[in-house]
């Protein structure tokens, strides 16, 4: 007879399985037990609001469930996490995470609930990127144990390094879904007008455009490896795997091309087994 688990402890089991494989994954799994486990607490919870905004519900159903996210999100902090979320309570307790960062993902996924985003302007761009991947390197960054001020520089260059990869990684996977994250100004530089997904993908210009994004991650890559350099190796190893693994991705893209059909780049097991190695040893 098998026990069942707790409902904490197997959302984030199912997180971490979720999560297998990725650049994530390896770069958790070099952390102690107490700091992997609230790792996989914020993934899970990442993961469950991610999977709301991209649903195809209808809209009002998407943020009516944000909001119930964001009154759990205070029942959290009041002392009253509900049972599934008891891992998550502790990991709040023990690394000091703020309630601010988890609204602001919550921010972040309501920014896609409410419509599709299309060629967003820098400022909006930036503040999308903020709220979805900065605000979790804000959680992230003080379960790594990181001293305040270069936690937070690191958490806004990284985070900001990592989203810009992941949106050139997947334009053609938002282009099903009517979303173009590619900045208007890098758009109307090269003369791209339009703001539809399908057209901005097909124009001859499509690589200079993507080229400005390219340069303003290698900028985020460049300032988070000079604050990780001023660091203690043990609080920045599991960044620095990420970092590696992002950084390799995005030059992937740049010597693929942009000219469609384009292959998604990957970084395969033993690529990412080898950097988790190398930054663990390290």
């Amino acid at each position: 007879m098998t026990m069942a688990l707790p409902r904490s402890d197997a959302n984030r089991l199912a997180a971490a399985a979720r999560a297998g494989g990725s650049s994530f994954y390896f770069a958790m799994r070099i952390l102690g037990r107490e700091q992997r486990d609230a790792m996989f607490e914020i993934y899970s919870f990442c993961r469950q609001v991610d999977d709301i905004a991209d649903s195809d519900a209808p809209r009002e159903w998407r943020l009516a469930r944000l909001d119930q996210w964001r009154e759990t999100v205070e029942t959290l902090f009041a002392g009253s996490a509900p049972g599934e979320l008891q891992g998550l309570a502790r990991a709040v307790e023990r690394f000091s995470l703020a309630k601010a960062d988890f609204l602001a993902i919550l921010d972040g996924m309501t920014m896609d609930a409410v419509e599709d985003i299309r060629a967003p302007d820098l400022e909006r761009l930036d503040l999308y990127c903020d709220r979805v991947a900065s605000a979790v390197g804000r959680l992230s960054v003080r379960v790594f144990g990181m001293e305040e001020r270069n936690g937070l520089a690191l958490a806004h260059h990284l985070g900001r390094a990592l989203q810009l990869t992941n949106i050139l990684r997947d334009l053609d996977d938002d282009a099903v879904i009517g979303r173009l994250y590619l900045p208007r100004e890098a758009l109307v530089s090269v003369g791209i007008e339009a703001t539809d997904p399908h057209v901005v993908l097909s124009h001859p210009a499509l690589g200079l455009a993507c080229a400005h994004v390219v340069d303003r991650a290698r900028g985020h890559f460049v300032r988070a490896e000079n604050i990780m350099r001023l660091c203690p190796r043990r609080t920045v190893r599991a960044p620095r795997i990420m970092a590696a693994a992002y950084r390799q991705m995005l030059e992937a893209m740049v010597a693929r091309g942009w000219r469609a059909p384009r292959r998604r780049v990957r970084i395969n097991r033993p690529r990412l087994l080898w950097i988790a190695l190398r930054h663990a040893l390290a």
